[in-house]
């Protein structure tokens, strides 16, 4: 009889904790695609400063545009559909290229900050359901998975955490900043000091996001999860894609809510692998 030579036992999560922070970060990233594909079909001005950093001018913009944003929109199509890692790869990479084409246009690095959300929830989605470096892996269909490990938890809710902290700060830096479009914003609402708002609600959100990186707490999350999704409807033109790209944001605040859930805790058992010598 062969000798047994070790067996290893895992913690685990099971499906009811896994699943709705799937579901989430799914549909996150699909809406935030979707909403910036958008404003390449509507041709929004503002691109051609983006395109101007690679040396494209005003006329080639106009005609990218509706290219680009076709494509955004067929790859949040296809999160929702048929989610692979490379597309969900290449959405981290592309979240991260468009955000840094802000402060490479002459804005301020917050833009890029703030918009953590765009390359964050991809990137946690990627790393819940698990990567290997193969044509396989790639390109199959990405399910949910039954279980998760704590170690991959843990993975997952640093990267939320970093993303919550990253797109709270940013968001903080441009009020601090006196943002054009936020001050527009306060004064819509009827604030008389709108400067003073922004200083106030810019102070809250850094000191909320510096909470959340280094010891989240789930009421915390929730207030600022309702903060973000009532504020983004603020905006006065194209409100609706605005507030659907924005996806990304609630994604990762109501990710990280249910990660910290008190019913996320480990189940201890089942699974063994066993190790045995000949």
């Amino acid at each position: 009889m062969m000798p047994l030579k070790a067996i290893l036992f895992n913690r685990t999560l099971n499906t009811g904790t896994v699943k709705p922070v799937y579901i989430i970060l799914q549909c996150a990233v699909a809406m935030c695609f979707i909403g910036h594909g958008a404003f390449g079909i509507i041709t929004k001005p503002i691109w051609c400063n983006y395109f101007a950093v690679v040396g494209i001018g005003e006329v080639m913009a106009y005609k990218l545009m509706p290219v680009v944003g076709t494509i955004d929109i067929l790859m949040g199509i296809s999160i929702l559909v048929y989610p692979t890692r490379a597309i969900t790869l290449w959405l981290v990479i592309w979240g991260l290229i468009t955000a840094s084409m802000r402060p490479l246009s002459g804005e301020p690095i917050a833009e890029m900050i703030e918009r953590a959300g765009n390359y964050g929830a991809p990137l946690a989605l990627l790393l819940l359901c698990g990567f290997e470096p193969s044509v396989k892996s790639l390109f199959s269909k990405m399910k949910q998975p039954v279980s998760v490990s704590i170690d991959r938890l843990k993975m997952v809710q640093l990267a939320l955490r970093i993303a919550a902290f990253l797109l709270l700060t940013g968001h903080g830096w441009l009020n601090l900043l006196h943002k054009k479009g936020l001050i527009a914003q306060y004064n819509a609402l009827g604030f008389r000091q709108a400067e003073n708002v922004a200083l106030v609600n810019g102070v809250v959100e850094i000191v909320a996001a510096l909470f959340i990186l280094l010891r989240p707490n789930r009421r915390l999350l929730l207030v600022f999860f309702i903060w973000k999704v009532a504020t983004e409807l603020l905006y006065p033109q194209y409100a609706a894609f605005e507030w659907i790209e924005r996806g990304g944001s609630y994604g990762v605040l109501l990710a990280l809510w249910f990660i910290c859930a008190p019913h996320a805790k480990p189940v201890h058992g089942a699974q063994k692998t066993v190790i045995i010598s000949g």
